[in-house]
């Protein structure tokens, strides 16, 4: 098994990181490893596999999120992954919704860390895609140290070597899904003790990371970090991670990367995918610029109507740059009336 891993990665997200918002997201940045949204095993071999996993060759690096338990579906779905062109397979360990928990899979597997070893080691063993593993530091009144630990060391005998720990508990039962974002208290230093007691391990954290100043703070502790919401509804950042994570010498500019994914979008619209589909995932971009609002608001309004297409993007990008036009008018006007 070849070894991926990498210092900045956006998060899987459910109804958020489809196969359009990974080619936006790879116009910002070329370095981080961005995943798909949680698949289940089960939709992965039964399912219509173009629309559940297809992607673009843009996308890479990309990894497929599986949700499962069964070690004989997972390494039949790690066996298709590698077939598909994926760069790696992750198993979910962490998402606390109701659905995951009926199906027995997501954050209730922290329970059985034999079962998750057995899987993981199934998946390592039918392709030669790194297998890797998303975790909670435990689920409800388990001690979260100990449920952490005793299922890195279980996966770690069976052959994984990279980890991506949200450093949250799951509350399986009396919070929603998106209570289980905010509400349990992060431990961050549980995290950093799991990098320093196993220093050959890949070790990411995940939760509550809002910025790259955030992602920098925790790249001295530990191997990587993932973004998520603050990826996704400020996605600007992400053309800062080349130079800021990786050492590039040239940060995107959001008229650059709209301009980078425009190709895409007009690919997709000549397919018959609707314009939102596409807009939907960059309504962010142009956060705290002058024109954001008018720009999110054409966007939104615009890009429903049928029919519509790339000119709604080049109304939205002109708002934004209109009103920047504005702002440095003001702006000398004042200058010039102060000198005078």
């Amino acid at each position: 098994m070849r070894i991926l891993a990498s210092k900045f990665s956006v998060a899987p997200m459910m109804d958020w990181t489809d196969r359009h918002c990974r080619a936006f997201h790879r116009a910002l940045t070329k370095r981080a490893l961005l995943y798909t949204e949680m698949v289940t095993t089960k939709a992965v071999i039964h399912g219509d596999r173009e629309r559940l996993i297809g992607f673009s060759d843009i996308e890479h690096p990309v990894a497929l999120q599986l949700g499962g338990s069964d070690p004989a579906e997972l390494a039949q779905c790690a066996k298709i992954a590698e077939d598909w062109g994926y760069d790696e397979i992750n198993l979910n360990c962490g998402c606390p919704s109701d659905r995951v928990q009926s199906g027995a899979f997501g954050a209730c597997l922290m329970r059985d860390p034999q079962l998750v070893a057995d899987g993981m080691q199934a998946m390592i063993e039918a392709s030669k895609l790194p297998a890797t593993v998303k975790c909670r530091i435990g689920v409800d009144d388990q001690d979260p140290r100990d449920a952490l630990f005793t299922l890195v060391e279980a996966c770690r005998k069976a052959g994984v070597t990279t980890f991506i720990v949200h450093a949250r508990k799951a509350w399986l039962k009396g919070l929603s899904p998106k209570e289980n974002r905010d509400i349990p208290p992060l431990d961050y230093e549980l995290v950093y003790e799991l990098k320093r007691s196993h220093p050959d391990l890949f070790i990411s954290i995940n939760g509550g990371i809002a910025n790259l100043d955030d992602a920098q703070r925790h790249l001295q502790h530990v191997d990587g970090v993932m973004l998520g919401r603050a990826a996704y509804h400020e996605p600007a950042l992400l053309g800062q991670v080349d130079t800021s994570v990786f050492g590039g010498s040239k940060d995107v500019a959001p008229f650059e990367a709209l301009d980078a994914y425009r190709p895409y979008i007009a690919a997709r619209l000549d397919e018959g995918v609707p314009l939102t589909h596409m807009t939907r995932h960059i309504l962010g971009l142009m956060h705290g610029l002058p024109g954001a609002r008018a720009f999110r608001r054409i966007l939104t309004v615009e890009s429903i109507v049928p029919g519509a297409g790339t000119e709604v993007i080049d109304r939205a990008a002109h708002a934004v740059r209109d009103a920047q036009a504005a702002v440095e008018a003001r702006r000398d006007q004042y200058l010039a009336t102060g000198a005078g």
